[in-house]
């Protein structure tokens, strides 16, 4: 029986759909500074209009509304708010969160903030950016400020979103922004992401509303049953699925599975055990395919290898991830069997495939099928006790993805960047009629249970009107 709230929405970043880079105040970020460098971004593509969300925010959220998404993650841009980072308050962005945020609760929609998803004001980054200590603080400073201003209306909060992605990616293979390169960027990059998630955590509680911080993983198998490869897949989940949840979680770094990067203790110091740890009241985890792994001799560190879908002749997305329903089940046991997690909120979860608009409509029946797979997975592993408490769908609309540009398309909501006109895809129809379908199972299950136990409650009656 569904006996707690469910919370289903999508989600979104203000790097990848926001645009106006340059107006209202706005500083530049890394991304703005990146996107320009030659031959970084797929197509030349920068983020500077992107799907104009800082102009068309409203029609979005009439969009949400219309399909009955009840909730809603987004992230704040933070040079948006401090255009260099620290210092000056830009009032003009702190009014654009505070009509989104109004927007949102006027149409029953709840907003979800994201205080960090990768776009670290460019005035930082020339100091040095993740590498430099300093950018812990003012990253408090800046989430301080969010949470105080926006709290009133906010209960629900993330201070990171995958801090692997943007450490590794930016701050070791260089192919997103800032675009640095090696073990002497990423492991300074990595200890104070690991300190910034914690203390935000914390800052969030502390103004008594609703902490966690997300991460993105990937069910890991090994490519054969050789010891060597077994091992590979031991190092890659340890560092794709454990290095940031440990020390957060109290274990510490997982340098036994991973020794080469034990220079990290040089920048622990004296009160970090401890700084680095906190209680979220919820974790999130992305998981949009799984990993097959094999052993390398010429990978350096990890000495392994990822064996792509393409190459094992499974079925994949137009990233060439392998469609692997069962992989986020697995991931969510995973998760739960720390003892310290008491509630999961799957906070990322989708698929690009080839949409085509023709005659007004984009028919993807492949996402559909996609996002019902991954769905009931995550409701098989509900069903079996595992506290996963909500589901969100990657993303609300078209938008910006990073290094590929505007090639690939996640959206429930088409976007033709060259108008800005919005059409509904049927993936997205199709999502809305599993959400009312659940609720009104949810509904007929509680109202069952009345009938059996005086002290059942509905929890989608009128006392929650913004739980779904």
């Amino acid at each position: 029986m569904i006996t707690s709230p469910f919370y289903w929405g999508v989600a979104s970043a203000a790097a990848q759909t926001e645009g106006a880079a340059d107006e209202d105040g706005r500083g530049p970020s890394i991304w703005d500074e990146f996107s320009l460098r030659r031959r970084k971004i797929a197509g030349g593509h920068t983020p500077a209009i992107s799907s104009s969300f800082y102009h068309r925010y409203a029609e979005d959220i009439d969009l949400l509304a219309l399909l009955g998404i009840p909730n809603f993650r987004f992230s704040v841009s933070w040079s948006r708010i401090f255009p260099e980072g620290k210092g000056h308050i830009n009032q003009k962005g702190v009014d654009f969160y505070d009509r989104l945020v109004d927007t949102c609760l006027e149409k029953n929609i709840q907003p979800w903030i994201t205080l960090y998803h990768w776009d670290l004001p460019l005035a930082l980054e020339k100091k040095g950016g993740w590498t430099q200590r300093d950018t812990v603080q003012h990253f408090c400073d800046y989430a301080s400020l969010a949470v105080r201003k926006f709290g009133d209306r906010v209960q629900h909060w993330m201070a990171l979103n995958e801090p692997l992605a943007f450490t590794g990616a930016g701050y070791f293979l260089g192919i997103h922004a800032p675009g640095k390169r090696g073990l002497q960027h990423f492991i300074p990059a990595a200890h104070h992401a690991t300190l910034a998630q914690a203390q935000g955590i914390r800052i969030i509680q502390d103004h008594g509303k609703t902490a966690g911080t997300t991460f993105s993983c990937s069910w890991i198998t090994p490519h054969s049953e050789k010891e060597r490869d077994i091992k590979a897949a031991q190092r890659t989940d340890a560092l794709m699925n454990r290095f940031y949840i440990e020390p957060l979680l109290g274990y510490g770094y997982p340098l036994n599975d991973l020794p080469f990067l034990r220079k990290i203790e040089k920048y622990i110091q004296a009160g970090d055990e401890n700084a680095m740890v906190a209680t979220p009241d919820f974790i999130g985890i992305q998981n949009y395919t799984r990993e097959v792994v094999k052993h390398s001799w010429f990978t350096p560190y990890m000495q392994a290898t990822l064996v792509g879908a393409p190459r094992r002749g499974v079925p994949h997305t137009l990233m060439k991830w392998e469609i692997y329903p069962e992989g986020i089940y697995l991931l969510l046991k995973k998760f739960a069997a720390y003892p310290e997690v008491k509630s999961i909120i799957v906070t990322e979860n989708g698929a690009a495939f080839p949409d085509q608009l023709i005659n007004g409509e984009v028919n993807d029946t492949e996402r559909s099928g996609y996002l019902e797979a991954y769905i009931r997975q995550v409701l098989r592993a509900k069903a079996e006790g595992v506290p996963v408490d909500g589901y969100f769908v990657w993303s609300l609309t078209d938008n910006f993805e990073w290094a590929e540009g505007y090639y690939p398309r996640f959206g429930l909501i088409h976007v033709d960047y060259s108008t800005q006109k919005r059409t509904i895809k049927s993936s997205a129809l199709a999502y809305g009629k599993w959400i009312r379908e659940y609720k009104l199972e949810a509904k007929c299950e509680s109202v069952s249970a009345l009938h059996n136990k005086s002290e059942a409650v509905d929890v989608f009656s009128t006392d929650h009107p913004t739980e779904s």
